[in-house]
């Protein structure tokens, strides 16, 4: 096993692999339908060139520069180890810019996210990543959102064709030929003045409307 991971964090490995990686998504694309429902909501936003907060699974990774509909970038919060290495060398060839962290929990600085917030980008954020639990909302998002008061839009896929990775996210891999969809959901703001039990409860309405996109996105492609 540890011969492996010395292989795949092999800088030239991660580069085939990650042209591969673009090849078979932009396949899939090419031959799947993707719907796009309450589009309405991020619409505003790019329209009056106002920042959000993209909130979605880290299983659903996949396919999500195809909810994107801005000229701008989504810059996506990511971890330092190799994992968001690997997503960066991904992303650079879709609508994605990955906003690297240092794999050391403990040294994460969030200034270059407040910078891009502030000067009206948005940002995209996995609120049970990088590492989990799966489907569970994190104190982040919700101490992002509420310090640079940038609210927060979820949003929500599903594939009719697709099979699930044996990792901690069950990692959706979406298959060619498939009908897609992504159902955006409601904005959520959180109050300045909110207190860590109303975090709490904000980290909850976040987990329901994640969840409740989901099951939209999968009723329009009847998986």
């Amino acid at each position: 096993m540890k011969i492996k991971k010395i292989i795949i964090k092999n800088y030239f490995i991660q580069q085939l692999l990650a042209l591969f990686s673009v090849i078979y998504i932009k396949l899939v694309a090419l031959t799947s339908s993707i719907i796009i429902k309450n589009i309405e909501t991020p619409q505003y936003f790019w329209k009056n060139n106002r920042p959000f907060i993209l909130a979605f699974w880290h299983s659903q990774l996949m396919m999500i520069s195809y909810c994107w509909k801005s000229k701008n970038k989504i810059n996506i919060l990511a971890s330092g180890h190799s994992d968001g290495r690997f997503g960066a060398i991904v992303g650079k060839y879709f609508k994605l810019n990955n906003i690297l962290t240092s794999s050391n929990e403990k040294s994460i600085s969030l200034k270059p996210v407040f910078t891009l917030l502030k000067n009206s980008q948005c940002i995209g954020i996995t609120p049970d990543g990088p590492r989990g639990p799966n489907q569970k909302v994190s104190d982040g998002i919700i101490k992002i959102s509420k310090a640079t008061q940038v609210p927060i839009i979820p949003i929500g896929f599903a594939s009719s064709k697709y099979r699930t990775l044996n990792s901690w996210d069950s990692f959706l891999i979406t298959k060619p030929f498939s009908k897609s969809a992504f159902v955006w959901g409601k904005t959520i703001t959180i109050p300045k003045n909110c207190t860590d039990n109303e975090i709490e409860e904000y980290k909850n309405i976040l987990e329901t409307e994640l969840n409740l996109c989901v099951e939209k996105a999968k009723i329009e492609t009847d998986a």
